[in-house]
């Protein structure tokens, strides 16, 4: 029903259904037809001390509404770039089906969130969920050619096994590494103590990874930190929010203090969106009950809706 002198809705941030950015829901994902798909992967039985990111889609789907730009897009007068304006079609698939206690099971249903993305030709956004979500994710790039996966993240997450895990949120480097069409991995803000000991770092290394820590990322600066990337190489995007300094992102499993803060991650993501051809973003580990403020959710949705303006924005949508 309309009110006042405008037709239409005025459709304020704190009104409807909480979709990403406020976008279309679609259930029916044989009958996919945009150009990015978000879909919510909450499981977070692979975190080895707190849990709570389950609750991250959600969470972050929330604090997107405040991004809901209307059909004019947003606009940036640094840039003087209008970001996502109606001609980028993103539509929110809802969630993966997850079944607790079993990880092969809800790693199954995300991967196949992911594959009907890609049959669908969008770019496929996945909003985790503790990291151990990236393991299907890359999965189903199988029949998509090489990639190059970029990681943005507080710890390597390169262990092979221990205890028979294969499969929780501190292997998913290792396993990506693996996959013949993961052609390398670029892995930035890796710092303090990690879950990953020594060999595996070498591990990482000899499998094609580069490695940088936040304080040597900041020496290089966004460009030379991109330019460490291989040319022509189409790039994979995980960022773990593990990555900013718990400072900002307190809203996290395993907080790690010396994290980035915004403007170093931004300019990273949108230097890459020039130079490189982006292919897939998960963003994962915002456990938003350690945040009473929510600003951790507000960072992850600002993250996410800032890097698809920047890819869409070099794809020619102005």
């Amino acid at each position: 029903m309309t009110h006042g002198y405008d037709a239409g809705r005025l459709n304020l941030p704190f009104v409807g259904i909480a979709t990403f950015g406020k976008r279309p829901y679609v259930e029916d994902w044989s009958a996919l037809d945009a150009d990015v798909a978000i879909l919510g992967a909450p499981f977070d039985a692979g975190t080895q001390w707190r849990s709570g990111a389950r609750f991250g889609p959600r969470a972050v789907r929330e604090a997107s509404t405040l991004f809901s730009f209307g059909h004019a897009g947003a606009y940036d007068h640094e840039d003087d770039a209008t970001y996502l304006p109606e001609s980028v079609r993103i539509v929110d698939m809802g969630d993966a089906d997850i079944i607790h206690t079993d990880t092969e099971g809800s790693h199954r249903n995300i991967e196949t969130g992911v594959r009907a993305a890609l049959a669908a030709k969008a770019l496929p956004v996945t909003i985790g969920g503790d990291h151990s979500i990236n393991i299907p994710c890359i999965r189903a790039f199988d029949d998509q050619g090489p990639i190059h996966i970029l990681q943005i993240d507080a710890h390597l997450d390169f262990v092979d096994e221990r205890h028979g895990v294969r499969h929780g949120h501190g292997n998913p480097m290792r396993r990506a590494a693996e996959q013949p069409y993961v052609t390398g991995l670029t892995q930035v803000g890796i710092r303090n103590v990690s879950s990953t000991a020594k060999e595996g770092y070498a591990d990482a290394r000899a499998m094609g990874a580069d490695i940088l820590s936040v304080r040597q990322a900041r020496a290089l600066g966004p460009d030379g930190v991109v330019a460490r990337l291989p040319k022509d190489v189409r790039v994979y995007i995980t960022i773990d929010i593990d990555a900013f300094c718990p400072s900002i992102a307190p809203g996290t499993g395993t907080p790690s203090h010396g994290g980035f803060l915004y403007y170093d991650v931004l300019e990273m993501l949108q230097r890459v969106s020039r130079s490189h051809d982006v292919v897939g973003i998960d963003l994962v580990e915002v456990a938003p009950d350690y945040d009473p403020t929510g600003s951790t959710a507000v960072l992850a949705a600002q993250v996410l809706m800032n890097l698809l303006g920047f890819v869409f924005h070099a794809r020619g949508h102005h």
